[in-house]
């Protein structure tokens, strides 16, 4: 059997009244979003042509009746600042971001006052008497300036209520508790004048000023009240969902000359309830989908069908998660602007700019990392082609730099080209409000241009762009009515508390495909499926929060609604959300960490424990399908072309230690950076990486020793090269780190440590020397390479790579490998090189043993013994730590004829397994 809606029993109420012409009726709503639903309704039962009534939600009905405009809380704001003035001293007057911490709290006590009719003197008097017995044991030499300025704004409370009812009451303009007190005093006057019949249809809590009007106009007989409330809630005196209702028909007998309507009973009814906890809101969008997408299949039409939002930021990802085949979509609620990525882009511009005033006012001095968000934001970064801009900024390792600095590097990089979106995003702000405002309504407009009318997605940007341009155009109203706005910090201020107002509106069809709502823009409305997200605690119900001067329980003395009265509302629409529907679905986070978690709401477990005899209930959770492994290691198998650039390397470039090394390591790494040549992306260097600080050292050595090269070591040598230590580290610094800054902070150090490094590795050289050792230097940074014959391949294998020192010792030769990090003497030790390839604890040794057979036909090796191992500038007091087969001191440390044979083999099988097209290139986890 179909369901009557309550709009359609509305509908039907209304036009059986025969002695009312449908023209002359007022329908007032809790909102203006049931208008456009109850029209159709009303035009699906009138058998003849007929003028439509006048439908209106409460709040245009109040302002009808004062006779005053309501305005936005923004421009509330700064009446309230103008009246704050106006009434205190010069000395004691705070700025307007101090001002507006407290003031928005205050509008919002001096709104919930009005609204309930109460005495303002009465419950100011009453706070400032509460404050005084705080204090009441303070003697007065206890007291401070802040205690003496908390009790005194408790004393001028009443003072700015007042002057800011009459400031706003002279310009016709206020809040919403004031539309309501004034609406209550011309009441009367306003009866007078009606000729209309005035239906009030579907609320549920009441203020006190709307339970005035409602009775008296009822009484007066110019009203009808049509209720929406089921027995089930309306019998049990400790449901919530019935908690106003209850009240209203229990004391409003006397007042009220019509039958109490409507008394439904429709939740008892068969329904299919399914209850679905899920890890994080995404896995609600994606269980969305899935739903709106089996009603789809099942029956064409998602007319009846609605999703509701508990949390309003879901929406995006459940739009996303909707199935392609829903062609048609109505979003009846706002997407919160603070999320919209063209008010990110603008967030980031205050930003960079304040930072960048505050940094250094004579050189505007942005931070890279402040530049880099901007360049890479989704709305700039296809509009605003400067690749090659970032790329210098990434090498060159600029940290901080002038918006001149980096003008110049868009010009050098592109000569010809005029780009005013670059021009307007990194010009000097000033002070100039006006300026600043135009040049982001500009930026705004160009990103606007830029967007396509036919993609989709495009579309959904656009309306982005839309809400924040509306944003800054309000902004320039305030700015040029108020004048309170006089530098970036004030700006950006309000700029927030605007922003966090505002919302994205979405464009649809009403009457037609799937409705995605809010909760309170699902008040009146009916649907046969229902799907309700985050229906947390905290959420749904909003929970405790308190956003008053007013202490609960004089909340609670004086009839104000507290977080009690909040939750039965929230109640109220939820329980009415289901109250006619067939099939429901209610979604829950099960997640207990993070920002989207919570509880499953009590709503959920009131609804199982209170179960209907009629109510098919199931409960399920749904987590993440858990693969049987959880990580699968890639595997590329050998193709010809695979094989064709392992000859190129082999015979061309050759393999280097550190290239075999990392295919023992991990063959995929190898795969990646020598197979497709992937490097990983140049990124600034905010502190000095250890990778760079060894090249550093390196080059600092070399460039140190090269004027030695091939002359016995003095002490005289060394002792020049200490008084150079700095100026070469520092040039070093400057060709590697480039732009970095290294004056200061951890690079600093880094700077200094760099120092200590190269100073303790000549002390060691000097103590050599004085103890009578004969050093000569023959190369350094040496390119070294070899050919060996592989079993099974056609062609010779190339080693290749660069030493960092060779040398001649009393009569020896050593190779010295330099490594910045620290290492263990015994790690350079093996007892025989079964599986030496395999491992890569080896990696040092199998790098050692590379450079000794690259070496081995070397003309300057002249048949003298070769021994090979690592200086350690983190073990720098154990010296030249030397490969040596055998454990312990009694181990061979030079590197024979014998060893490098049998090295050679472990070699061999390791370039053949690389070459096997059988073995892939397998990721080691």
């Amino acid at each position: 059997m179909k369901t009557i809606t309550f709009l359609d029993k509305l509908s039907a109420a209304i036009l059986s009244q025969s002695d009312i012409e449908l023209s002359n009726c007022l329908i007032v709503l809790p909102n203006k979003r049931a208008k456009v639903f109850l029209l159709e309704s009303l035009k699906r039962q009138l058998e003849s042509t007929s003028f439509a009534p006048s439908i209106i939600s409460i709040e245009e009905f109040i302002q009808d009746i004062s006779g005053i405009r309501s305005i936005d809380p923004i421009e509330l704001l700064f009446e309230f600042y103008e009246v704050y003035l106006s009434v205190t001293e010069k000395g004691k007057q705070q700025t307007f971001e101090e001002f507006a911490t407290w003031a928005k709290t205050a509008i919002q006590d001096f709104n919930e006052i009005d609204r309930y009719l109460l005495d303002p003197n009465h419950i100011f008097s009453y706070l400032k008497d509460i404050e005084a017995l705080k204090r009441w044991k303070l003697e007065p030499q206890d007291t401070t300036k802040l205690i003496d300025a908390h009790f005194e704004f408790w004393s001028k409370l009443p003072l700015y209520y007042e002057s800011f009812y009459k400031h706003l009451f002279k310009k016709n303009i206020g809040y919403q508790g004031l539309l309501y007190r004034e609406a209550i005093k011309n009441l009367e006057a306003f009866t007078n004048t009606i000729s209309n019949q005035i239906y009030f249809a579907g609320f549920n809590a009441l203020n006190q000023a709307e339970e005035r009007i409602f009775k008296h106009l009822a009484t007066e007989n110019k009203a009808k009240i049509y209720w929406d409330i089921d027995e089930v809630f309306l019998n049990d005196a400790y449901h919530d969902a019935g908690l106003f209702v209850r009240k209203f028909k229990k004391e409003w007998k006397p007042f009220v000359n019509q039958d109490f309507e409507w008394v439904v009973n429709h939740f008892s009814e068969e329904k299919n309830i399914e209850i679905i906890g899920t890890p994080k809101s995404i896995g609600q969008a994606k269980i969305v989908g899935t739903i709106v997408e089996k009603i789809h299949s099942e029956n064409s039409s998602l007319e009846k069908t609605a999703v509701v939002l508990g949390d309003e930021n879901l929406l995006l990802p459940v739009l996303y998660g909707l199935p392609e085949s829903i062609d048609a979509l109505n979003i009846t609620m706002g997407y919160p602007s603070k999320n919209n990525p063209a008010q990110l882009l603008i967030s980031k511009l205050f930003k960079l700019h304040i930072n960048a005033n505050q940094r250094n006012e004579k050189s505007y001095t942005f931070y890279y990392k402040e530049v880099l968000d901007i360049l890479n934001h989704p709305l700039v970064e296809p509009y605003c082609k400067v690749e090659e801009v970032v790329k210098v900024i990434n090498n060159n390792n600029f940290t901080f730099f002038s918006n001149q600095k980096l003008f110049s590097l868009y010009v050098e990089k592109y000569p010809n080209s005029e780009n005013r979106f670059f021009e307007l995003l990194f010009s000097r702000w000033e002070d100039s409000i006006d300026v600043v405002l135009d040049r982001l309504k500009e930026i705004l407009l160009i990103i606007k241009s830029s967007l396509s009318n036919d993609d989709a997605e495009e579309k959904v940007t656009k309306a982005f762009v839309y809400s924040v341009f509306k944003t800054i155009n309000k902004l320039t109203n305030y700015h040029e009515a108020y004048h309170q706005i006089d530098n970036l910090q004030s700006l950006h201020s309000i700029y927030k508390q605007i922003i966090d107002l505002a919302e994205v509106s979405f464009e649809g069809e009403p009457l037609s495909g799937l409705q995605v709502m809010g909760v309170l823009e699902s008040r009146v409305l009916d649907f046969e499926n229902v799907i309700i997200t985050s229906v947390n605690e905290g959420k749904f119900p909003a929970g405790k929060s308190q956003n008053s001067f007013i202490p609960y329980d004089v909340k609670k003395e004086l009839g104000l609604p507290t977080y009690k009265e909040k939750d039965a509302i929230y109640c109220y629409h939820f329980y009415h959300l289901l109250l006619r529907a067939k099939n429901i679905w209610l979604l829950y986070n099960t997640d207990n960490e993070g920002i989207d978690a919570g509880e499953k709401s009590r709503f959920i477990t009131q609804l199982e424990i209170e179960k209907q005899p009629k109510h098919n209930i199931t409960s399920t959770i749904y987590n993440a399908v858990l693969p049987e492994k959880a990580y699968e290691p890639v595997t590329i198998p050998k193709t010809d072309k695979i094989i064709e650039r392992l000859n190129e390397i082999a015979t061309v470039k050759g393999f280097s230690p550190s290239s075999l090394t990392n295919y023992i390591r991990n063959p995929l790494q190898f795969y990646m950076q020598r197979i497709l040549r992937i490097n990983e992306a140049d990124e600034v260097e905010e502190n000095i990486a250890v990778n760079t600080l060894g090249t550093i050292i390196h080059n600092a050595l070399e460039e140190l020793y090269t004027p030695y090269l091939n002359q016995f070591l003095a002490l005289h040598h060394i002792e020049a090269m200490e008084n150079q230590i700095g100026d070469v580290i520092l040039k070093h610094f400057k060709e590697i780190y480039k732009e970095g800054e290294i004056t200061k902070g951890k690079n600093l150090l880094a700077f200094e440590v760099a120092k200590r490094n190269v100073y303790n590795f000549l002390q060691l050289e000097k103590k050599d020397i004085e103890e009578g050792q004969a050093i000569k230097v023959l190369m350094l940074e040496a390119s070294l390479s070899c050919d060996i014959e592989v079993p099974n391949l056609p062609f010779p294998i190339k080693i290749a790579g660069k030493v960092d020192r060779i040398e001649e010792r009393n009569g020896s030769i050593r190779i010295i490998d330099y490594k910045t990090g620290k290492v263990d003497g015994n790690s350079l030790k093996i007892s025989d090189f079964q599986d030496l390839t395999s491992d890569i604890k080896n990696e040092k040794i199998i790098q050692l043993l590379c450079y000794a057979l690259m070496f081995d036909n070397h003309e300057l090796k002249q048949n003298r013994e070769v021994s090979a191992g690592i200086v350690s500038f983190k073990n720098m007091k154990n010296g030249f730590l030397p490969f040596g087969l055998g454990k312990g001191k009694d181990s061979e440390l030079v590197i024979s004829g014998e060893i490098l044979e049998d090295f050679k083999k472990e070699l061999q099988k390791l370039i053949l397994e690389i070459f096997n097209t059988e073995v892939a290139f397998k990721e080691k986890v």
